[in-house]
């Protein structure tokens, strides 16, 4: 298998930046090749880049000097995100068979790697991790013990789902608002299968606001293949929120002028436990 030197050492670059290591047992499961030609592999990066990694044989893994600095990573967190959710490549060095296009982003949020290496640690472990969190509610940085379970795009950032032991209830914390290093503890019984909102199933029902004329609502009733007049989504309860908001969609108000409204939720009596605030 014929590895692009970019995204080989972009790969690299990835791991031991957000997370804080690298074996080349990873390598091979991820390249489907042998270990050894994995081994191989990370030898030509330390070629390029003499003392940027320190070999652990206590762990078996590779770990980033103090002379360790990216070079192919953007150093934003969505960009290990996505690629630990979706498996995504590096972008592409060439314009081959690219359309002309642009992509919105949206403003990168804080989150440097001495607080995601114990996250992804801890998420993976099933433990315990003490951290420093603030909010709007509180942004004061209130210590408190989480188990995480699961990393979550809402469309506009990321987030962590995850037990508070503070709050004795499953939250969503917002990456770019951990402070300081987080600790981690030992394991911990609680795990996702006793978070209620995240397996709690919903079926969103939308339709466009009755307010519309009949043309404007084919118009809509077209742009999302809806059937019978109406849209229904799936989605996680805990979720449920985010996706309507990102469809600009008010559950509990109506907007003055329907064009702005464009959606109502018909089954406002269904998602109503699951709605913030």
């Amino acid at each position: 298998m014929s590895i692009p030197e970019h995204h080989r050492h972009w790969l690299l670059e990835l791991l031991i930046w957000w997370e804080g290591r690298i074996t080349p047992r990873q390598l091979a499961e991820h390249w489907q090749v042998s270990r050894q030609h994995a081994s191989s592999l990370l030898q030509d990066y330390l070629k390029a880049h003499p003392n940027s990694l320190d070999y652990q044989p206590s762990n078996k893994d590779y770990q980033p000097t103090e002379h360790f600095q990216p070079r192919l990573l953007t150093q934003d967190v969505t960009e290990y995100l996505e690629w630990a959710t979706r498996q995504t490549l590096p972008p592409r060095k060439d314009n081959l068979s690219q359309l002309p296009h642009e992509i919105l982003q949206h403003p990168p949020r804080r989150a440097t790697p001495q607080i995601m290496r114990p996250l992804v640690q801890a998420l993976r472990e099933n433990r315990r991790l003490d951290v420093g969190y603030i909010s709007l509610t509180h942004p004061d940085n209130q210590g408190r013990i989480i188990i995480p379970h699961h990393f979550v795009n809402n469309g506009q950032r990321w987030h962590l789902r995850a037990w508070c032991e503070k709050s004795q209830g499953f939250r969503d914390f917002v990456l770019s608002r951990f402070r300081g290093e987080p600790e981690l503890l030992d394991t911990s019984p609680i795990t996702p299968d006793q978070d209620e909102g995240w397996n709690t199933q919903l079926t969103l029902i939308l339709e466009p606001d009755p307010r519309l004329t009949p043309q404007q609502k084919q118009v809509l009733e077209e742009d999302y293949a809806m059937q019978n007049g109406q849209l229904k989504i799936n989605t996680r309860a805990c979720l449920a929120n985010y996706l309507l908001k990102s469809l600009q969609v008010h559950p509990r108000i109506l907007e003055g002028e329907p064009e702005a409204q464009q959606l109502v939720i018909v089954n406002k009596d269904d998602i109503k436990p699951w709605l913030f605030g």
